[in-house]
């Protein structure tokens, strides 16, 4: 069960009286038997929970046999077997530390299904922590292997967006209002539904094998449980896990800091050539920080709306860091001109142990753990132990995360503002200098600018980099490429000299990569017609014809888009949920519709709804429609403008 499912399904509007969607068929699913149950001791069971006033239900998946239990309207025989599953077996479940495992253990004294409803609500609506539950219902939470997937994923998605993102078969939203009593028919649906969640939560649970096995190293490492931990949690856990080894004492949080203000102090090696930027560092170093209500802080509208021009360029900072404000731009390398990409690496931890920042609640020794992790996964990178290695990186560089968040032990402002800011105005000294030397930067974001050096400039540029690095001690590592198609900084397309690619945003395409680095991604981007980003990257790097792309594949995935609809959707008065995923059909007419206002669900015209995915790829697939939409996306990104001048790899 997740909250964002629990509000009740309006089935009606001002303009159309709303159908509920309707999946395909039935579940198919095989019930354990209390032999397999015993025999399995030790495995993995997805687990997931649904309460309404008279049902409550407790499923679980064995994933090696795929097969079920459930647990309804119990004897105290049964929830003795609960008790033992629980106790003897890894649970997997979405959201479950807050919701799904506190029920269970009241289930497990109560068995009474309106109890259980109010507890629910209590959990839901009351914002009540578990801790609290116990005591209001006099029950006892108990310690099991549990993992709970809603902080290992990425951002705040649902587990019916995640799913949507990652394919699953089926997208279902809870099928009848929470708070209504069910029929025997009802229960049914009610069961298939769930057990349909367990599916979902498996397909999560799948695809973050890699950072489950990083946490599962770390939690050995440190000698605490960080299964149910992200990235940021893990950072806060560890580092102050080691302040305790090192001073004897859990670190507290520090008071908070609401209307506080903060100035940014430039590091030494900070310095401009041209007056308008010494302007610039002068300006950033006596504005004012505000702390808001929320705990974040916000930059001064006139530094963060300021134009920085150098050379051809214009640059803006802000909380997001540095951007460059090309727009429909091709460069392209050639006899004349080098085409390099240079990135600091581990830009905002080596920032914090460059410039000796910490947060002043912790005291310098904050400096000493942290510089003792970022050493011990230089030391296991070089014995190439690759598990530890990458565990640590999670801690290292998840820790900036929680300088920003007023509800952590590591939260400091001030030090976020000397993090961000020093980055943004290190990259600008780095453009600046090339820039005088008639080394054009062509593009700049965050941690990174891409250069357009002349052949005759090489050496130049490399000793002012070099130089850059031997003032800054920061290190970058350079790619060198072909050509770079841009929509705007945050939308690009990079192609190497050897015809392998690099894209963002929509030219990016991580469900059409091997490289498990790749999956994370999946989870932060709903698929938009991948198809059309696959057709732009083949014939930008081999000259494959758009339609050739579009109409050999037989992959229906390759042509879905996602979206995440406020209020829900419908699509001719069928209601499809607050996650909708759809393809363009020959056959299909219309838009999907909010359901709150009327109004078309951004470019869902000729979309027909897929929430079951078709078993075989449909006859009626609008080819026009992508073939389109590539084109459009390779005239955002002025490929049409320079193609003749392209070399095709």
């Amino acid at each position: 069960m997740n909250f964002d499912q629990l509000g009740r399904i309006e089935l009606s509007t001002n303009a159309v009286q709303l159908r509920p969607y309707v999946p395909r068929e039935p579940l198919h699913y095989e019930l354990m038997t209390d032999h397999e149950i015993f025999a399995g001791a030790g495995g993995t069971l997805v687990v997931d929970t649904e309460s309404y006033n008279n049902y409550f239900l407790i499923a679980f998946k064995d994933l090696k046999t795929g097969k079920v239990i459930t647990f309804e309207n119990s004897t105290e025989h049964d929830t003795r077997k609960l008790c033992w599953i629980m106790q003897s077996y890894r649970t997997v479940g979405f959201n479950s530390n807050k919701y799904d495992i506190p029920l269970i253990w009241l289930y497990h004294t109560t068995r009474n299904s309106m109890t259980l409803k109010q507890a629910s609500n209590m959990l839901i609506f009351n914002g009540l922590f578990p801790q609290a539950l116990q005591t209001e219902f006099n029950f006892k939470i108990h310690k099991t292997n549990h993992v709970d997937l809603i902080e290992v994923c990425p951002l705040t998605g649902s587990l019916k967006l995640y799913g949507a993102r990652l394919h699953s078969q089926r997208i279902q939203e809870l099928p009848f209002p929470h708070d209504q009593d069910l029929t025997n028919e009802q229960i049914s649906i009610v069961c298939d539904y769930c057990i349909n969640d367990l599916g979902v939560t498996e397909l999560l649970f799948n695809n973050l094998s890699d950072q489950l096995s990083l946490r599962q190293s770390l939690s050995t490492e440190y000698k605490m449980d960080l299964m149910s931990k992200s990235d940021a949690q893990i950072a806060e856990s560890v580092i102050c896990g080691e302040l305790k080894r090192l001073t004897g004492k859990w670190p507290k949080k520090p008071e908070k800091q609401i209307g506080n203000t903060h100035t940014y102090k430039p590091p030494t090696f900070i310095s401009f050539q041209t007056e308008k930027l010494r302007k610039l560092i002068t300006m950033i170093s006596q504005a004012q920080y505000q702390v808001l209500e929320n705990g974040r802080v916000i930059v001064q509208k006139e530094i963060e709306n300021a134009n920085i021009n150098i050379g051809n360029s214009i640059y803006r900072i802000g909380n997001g860091g540095l951007h460059s404000s090309e727009k429909g731009s091709c460069v392209k390398a050639d006899t004349n001109y080098f085409l390099f990409d240079r990135d600091v690496a581990s830009y905002y931890p080596a920032i914090i142990l460059n410039c000796g920042l910490y947060p002043q609640h912790l005291g310098a020794n904050f400096l000493t753990v942290y510089r003792a992790l970022v050493e011990r996964r230089l030391a296991a990178k070089k014995a190439k132990n690759t598990a530890i290695a990458e565990a640590l990186k999670i801690t290292i560089n998840g820790t900036f995360g929680k300088l920003g968040s007023p509800y952590s032990v590591l939260y400091a402002p001030d030090l976020m503002i000397q993090v961000t800011v020093t980055g943004q105005l290190a990259l600008l000294m780095l453009i600046e200098q090339l820039e005088q030397y008639g080394i054009p930067i062509v593009s700049a974001n965050t941690d990174g600018i891409m250069i357009k050096c002349p052949d005759y400039r090489k050496p130049t540029m490399d000793t002012i980099i070099n130089k850059w690095e031997y003032h800054t001690k920061f290190i970058t590592e350079e790619t060198e490429y072909a050509a770079l198609y841009s929509r705007d900084v945050n939308a690009y397309l990079a192609v190497k000299k050897d015809g392998k690619s690099k894209g963002k945003n929509i030219y990016y395409d991580p469900w059409n990569s091997k490289n498990t680095k790749d999956i994370m991604w999946r989870f932060q981007k709903n698929p938009n017609a991948q198809i059309c980003t696959e057709a732009v990257i083949n014939l930008v790097t081999q000259n494959i014809s758009i339609e050739k792309t579009i109409r050999d594949c037989q992959d229906i995935t390759r042509f879905i888009c996602v979206k995440n609809v406020t209020g829900g959707a419908h699509k001719d008065g069928e209601y499809l949920g607050k996650v909708i995923r759809w393809y363009y059909s020959s056959n299909t007419y219309g838009t999907i519709n909010y359901i709150k206002t009327g109004n078309k669900v951004p470019d869902s015209e000729k979309g027909k709804p897929c929430m079951d995915l078709p078993l075989t790829f449909p006859s009626d697939v609008s080819y026009e429609v992508y073939i389109t939409k590539t084109i459009s996306m390779l005239e955002d990104m002025a490929y049409f403008n320079r193609a003749k001048q392209m070399t095709f790899f």
